[in-house]
Parts: structure tokens; C-alpha cells; sequence
């Protein structure tokens, strides 16, 4: 088992029961309990949870795991206002990668009056629902992640490496001053760092009832976006923090 595995075989555990234990994981794992206590320090680094002696516990202020479905259900018309105000920062032949979030498919929606549009995407949903339109689509492959219709893991994140791209868009669980942008989960973290490396612009869509929230773990800095499009404009605290980082 890879360690990217299994720290996420570790954080549905201890979503699961909220608090585990160091040598329960390595019996279960079957590593050693030293592997387990760099895993813990690691998910801990990226805000996950907290360790204590012996065991680690989920941290109180993580954001739940939505599934897709549940996520579709919520902030139908923000995401809406979101998506169309994306789409005018995206011209005929440009080429983009979009990430599995509700908000993005929106945008695909969005985006049905442009030409020679390629997007790539590791959303199941998105080549699925728009079939039939004008776009060049590809998907990148990889394992899915029913819970949120998104294909994860090295196959979809080897594919990102043979493209350069105009944009990458995505969304996120959380943001928060002091931790930064903030996922649920480490596998469509990873993707979307990889959509990063690939994109010449990066847009994170983010409705209001995200700001001052902290997710289950760090995605990237502030300044590793270039937009954020917002249906609400943010405090003064947080336009501080823009303005600092020129947005």
C-alpha cells in the first residue's frame, strides 16, 4: 500500500471514530507503528487532526465530506452567479482543467457559447453530461472516488503531466486566514495541486459560506491562485488579505 493510501485509509477511520490508535493502525495496516506515527505527523502537518501519545484524535473545526450528491443539493444559485461570472474570463480555443466540484460543472453549463474549447477534467459527471456539446473533453482517467464522482489516484495525476493549459478552475471546502485553501480529502488534494503545476491561470470558485471555514486538509497557499470569484464580496479583513496578494 502506497502512503498516500494509507493516510486516506487513516482519515476514514478516524472519520469514522474520530480518534485512533497508533498501534491498532499498524496491526491493521501492517506496517510498522514508526510508519504510522510519520503518517499521523504528516496528517497532522496538514491540519487533518491531532496527535496525542499513542493515538491521534479528528480535530473538531474539519469540515465534513460532503458527497456529490449532497453538494449539489446545496448553494444551487451562488454556484450559478459563480459560474457565469467564470466564464468571462474564458475565450474561444482556450484550453482548461476543471476539477469534479459541483461549482465547476456549473461552469461547464456556463461555457456552452464558446468554440474549440478543450477541457480536461477527472470528473465523471462532466463528459457525461455534455456529450453532445461543441467541447474537445478529456477525461483522466484514474480510480474513482464514488463519493465525490471523481477519478484520483497516480493514473489521473500522471495524465495532468502531458498537458499545459491556459487555466486550471477549481473550488474548495474552506478558506481559512491562517491555514490557507483547505479539501477534504488528500487523494482530490493532490489532483488539484497536480492541475496547479500544469496551468498558466489559476481560478478557484468559492461561494461565500466558505470563508472562515477550515477543511479536513490544505490544498495551497493564496498565492498559488491567481482569481477567486466569489458571489459575495468578502470583509475587510479578508480584502486586506487579498489586496496584499494583489488580487
Amino acid at each position: 500500500m502506497l502512503g498516500i493510501e494509507r493516510r486516506q485509509r487513516i482519515i476514514e477511520l478516524i472519520q469514522q471514530d474520530k480518534k485512533v490508535y497508533v498501534a491498532n493502525l499498524s496491526q491493521l495496516l501492517k506496517v510498522t507503528e514508526e510508519t504510522i506515527r510519520r503518517d499521523l505527523e504528516k496528517l497532522e502537518n496538514d491540519s487533518m487532526l491531532t496527535r496525542t501519545y499513542g493515538d491521534a484524535f479528528l480535530n473538531k473545526s474539519t469540515l465534513e465530506d460532503l458527497s456529490f450528491q449532497t453538494r449539489t443539493s446545496m448553494n444551487h444559485e451562488l454556484k450559478q452567479n459563480i459560474s457565469l461570472k467564470a466564464a468571462t474570463l474564458i475565450n474561444d480555443n482556450d484550453t482548461i482543467m476543471i476539477d469534479a466540484s459541483t461549482t465547476c460543472l456549473k461552469l461547464v453549463q456556463a461555457l456552452q457559447g464558446k468554440n474549440r474549447l478543450t477541457i480536461i477534467t477527472n470528473s465523471i459527471k462532466s463528459p457525461y453530461d455534455f456529450i453532445n456539446s461543441k467541447f474537445n473533453i478529456i477525461s483522466t482517467g484514474g480510480t474513482l472516488r464514488a463519493h465525490s464522482l471523481a477519478l484520483v489516484g497516480s493514473i489521473a495525476q500522471n495524465a495532468l503531466q502531458n498537458y499545459y493549459v491556459n487555466m486550471a478552475i477549481m473550488s474548495c471546502k474552506g478558506l481559512s486566514m491562517d491555514r490557507g485553501i483547505m479539501e477534504s480529502n488528500e487523494p482530490e488534494r493532490e489532483f488539484k495541486k497536480g492541475m496547479v503545476k500544469q496551468a498558466d491561470i489559476v481560478i478557484l470558485l468559492v461561494d461565500h459560506t466558505k470563508f472562515n471555514k477550515t477543511g479536513f486538509i490544505k490544498l495551497i497557499d493564496f498565492n498559488d491562485v491567481d482569481y477567486i470569484i466569489t458571489d459575495r464580496e468578502p470583509d475587510n479583513n479578508w480584502l486586506e488579505i487579498f489586496e496584499k496578494k494583489q488580487y
